[in-house]
């Protein structure tokens, strides 16, 4: 099986909405993983992305909906946090605490980079804090489909409430004195990033994970798959 026959193939299986994406995975592993260079030379010579990552403040549900969306479409999926964690060997409260938040901050920049960077198609779960830095967004946006998953502050504050990662991976970001203060503050500040690197917003406000999802799935431009 040639470049040319692969292409053909793959060009077929986007005009075919229904069961495209279980189609083009096939096609990664049975032909492009045996056929590295090939696959390199093909990913270059079309526009196709192969990652949904999703971007938002603490508690819009990011993990969760990464889980049931990868699950749906049979896709691996990457929550950052925790591969910020894993492979620092230590909760990312902690590293606020004994580096700094501009120490995670870059830890965070080459995690996107090196996450975007797997070949096989992904949904990425960011941190909050993921989008902030522009060569993030850029990869962000060059190698997926970058979705902006939002809700009104109450509904992030309940979430946080009732999450234990709360109090382990979510350091405090401001000097505020309530959860709710918190949020806004953040808000305000990161809603023009998340914005500008968004290719579709969902909110998640009393919505079941499956309703984000087939939402998502809407929602994904026709260039990813």
């Amino acid at each position: 099986m040639n470049g040319d026959v692969a292409s053909s193939v793959w060009d077929a299986a986007r005009r075919c909405r229904s069961g495209r994406i279980r189609f083009q995975r096939f096609l990664f592993i049975f032909y492009f993983l045996p056929h590295a260079a090939d696959f390199e030379h093909f990913m270059k010579e079309h526009t196709c992305k192969t990652k949904i990552v999703l971007i938002g403040c603490r508690a819009t549900g990011k993990s969760t909906v990464a889980a049931a969306l990868a699950e749906r479409w049979g896709f691996d999926w990457v929550d950052l946090d925790a591969w910020i964690e894993e492979r620092a060997q230590t909760a990312i409260c902690d590293i606020f605490a004994q580096y700094g938040e501009e120490y995670f901050r870059d830890l965070e920049e080459r995690a996107v980079a090196d996450v975007l960077a797997l070949p096989q198609p992904l949904v990425v779960a960011t941190g909050g804090g993921a989008p902030l830095r522009e060569s993030s967004r850029k990869l962000m946006k060059e190698r997926g489909v970058v979705v902006w998953l939002t809700a009104s502050v109450d509904t992030m504050a309940r979430r946080m409430s009732g999450d234990q990662a709360t109090s382990t991976r979510r350091p405090s970001l401001t000097d505020c004195k309530t959860p709710v203060d918190e949020i806004a503050e953040v808000l305000a500040a990161r809603e023009p990033i998340y914005r500008e690197a968004a290719s579709t917003t969902v909110n998640t406000d009393d919505k079941t994970v499956d309703e984000i999802v087939l939402e998502i799935v809407d929602s994904v431009p026709d260039f990813f798959v």
